[in-house]
């Protein structure tokens, strides 16, 4: 390709963020490029979410036959079989099958790293040397984030796993210490446990998964300690040190031999080595954006963010909610439609020009046994932003579905209600399977829905989701 191309818009970070964002901008007729510097699909395709959950799978499969009277599972996870299976799921780390969708759609694939030098310049440094390309309106960064390895005496020295390495392992290390307590180090945690490793989990805090209610990190300890994984609360790495032996991890006056150590204590935006300096950003900072998803630090209008960059998002489904928003602002505002251009003017119906979810109605799951979902508020966060909350929490157990799944069936559900208003502003559910309840949630609280109108949403019977009658009765109605 020649040198100095210029496209209308340049998306940076061929993710499924942006992927969707190139999409959603070309439908207008742009030109649009599409810069990848390694696979196409990214961390979610190959070292995140598809690979996770396909070693989660065969355990929580297992997990439910055992607890069915007259189909009750005696054989363990065979791990040979499950790592195939992870291998296909993440496509044997070929991205082949993503670039032909993306020039499927029109859109053109630039390989390499790209680095602003100006507003809508960029230099693409790959094997095959250095490209210069240019964006006639706007350029979309999508980088992600990047695992966060502390500064821990002796840590990185010692080669730690993040969660790249353990999605995509080959051996099964027999012990293995994971740091952090969030969504990785529980799902890689009960992943490892069902393959037989000997598991410690090392939680800084009191309790896992800080950001959901009290009662599913609770659950969640409890399973994981059945399955045999030791959990140390209020532990924190002082150092970490690798031999012919192992890692050796210590916490204050104790210290953990282990075969692996993985890193699990969040991520950073993948903002450093980007250029931002030359378009007036800070290297290494999230790009902040405004609910049209443009950097608010850069001016002219041209620069806009998604996904893990931008600080505000940590999820794949809700970078790509944000990316179809992006692709919409800039078809509208540089596209040929005209009725698009004055459509996103105005404020009305045309509501998905603002990434208004990102606020009050975030979605998230947690492929852990129990699962855990949840959406918009906790109990807490409700009430530090002053809304007059109501609890209505629901034991599944007592559901006629749950019977029906396992004469054992552990699990809860809550609702967080504005009590002036009747409305659902949050919602969470622990238990075997909850993930697919998460929807009927999500709509209830972007829609705002009164909890006495979905007293004439009849649920079927017998079923999970008969929890919403219950959760009117305990309501009052």
């Amino acid at each position: 390709m020649a040198d100095n191309e210029t496209f209308d818009v340049i998306v940076v970070g061929g993710g499924a963020v942006g992927e969707n964002a190139a999409d959603r901008a070309s439908r207008s007729g742009l030109s649009v490029a599409l810069v990848e510097h390694a696979l196409v699909g990214g961390e979610c395709s190959y070292w995140a979410c598809m690979p996770s959950k396909a070693l989660l799978r065969p355990g929580a499969a297992l997990a439910a036959a055992r607890a069915v009277p007259g189909a009750e599972a005696a054989a363990d996870v065979d791990v040979s079989a499950t790592l195939a299976r992870r291998d296909e799921v993440a496509a044997h780390w070929d991205d082949s099958g993503q670039v032909s969708w993306v020039e499927s759609v029109g859109l053109t694939l630039l390989r390499g790293h790209a680095r602003f030098t100006g507003p809508r310049e960029l230099v693409l440094t790959s094997e095959d040397g250095e490209q210069r390309v240019s964006a006639r309106h706007a350029v979309i960064v999508a980088t992600g984030s990047a695992a966060i390895v502390p500064d821990v005496d002796g840590l990185a020295a010692a080669k730690p796993w993040t969660s790249r390495e353990a999605t995509s392992v080959r051996q099964v290390p027999a012990r293995l210490v994971v740091l952090g307590g969030g969504v990785v180090g529980v799902e890689m945690a009960t992943v490892f446990a069902d393959f037989g490793s000997e598991v410690t989990l090392v939680v800084r805090g009191d309790r896992l998964l800080a950001g959901a209610e009290p009662f599913a990190g609770e659950a969640v300890a409890t399973s994981l300690e059945s399955l045999g994984v030791t959990v140390l609360f209020g532990a924190e790495a002082t150092a970490v040190a690798r031999d012919d032996d192992g890692v050796h991890v210590t916490l204050g006056d104790r210290t953990v031999d282990a075969d692996e150590i993985l890193v699990a204590t969040g991520r950073r935006p993948r903002t450093d080595d980007l250029g931002l300096e030359s378009v007036g950003l800070t290297p290494g900072r999230p790009i902040e954006v405004d609910d049209t998803l443009a950097a608010t630090g850069a001016d002219g209008g041209w620069l806009f963010a998604v996904g893990d960059v931008t600080g505000r998002t940590a999820t794949t489904h809700q970078g790509k909610y944000d990316a179809r928003v992006v692709g919409d602002v800039v078809a509208a505002r540089f596209g040929s439609d005209e009725t698009l251009r004055a459509a996103e003017t105005d404020a009305g119906p045309w509501s998905r020009y603002r990434a208004t979810a990102d606020e009050a109605s975030v979605p998230q799951v947690v492929f852990s046994r129990p699962e855990v979902a949840w959406v918009g508020h906790t109990e807490a966060s409700a009430r530090k932003a002053g809304i007059d909350v109501r609890v209505v929490p629901y034991d599944l157990a007592n559901l006629a579905g749950a019977s029906v799944l396992s004469p054992d069936y552990g699990g809860t559900a809550q609702l967080v209600l504005d009590d002036a208003r009747g409305t659902i502003v949050g919602a969470t559910f622990v238990g075997p399977d909850v993930a697919e309840m998460l929807h009927a949630a999500t709509i209830a609280v972007v829609g705002q829905v009164p909890l006495a109108r979905l007293w004439h949403a009849v649920p079927a019977y017998p079923t999970l989701s008969e929890v919403w009658l219950r959760f009117g009765e305990a309501a009052g109605l």
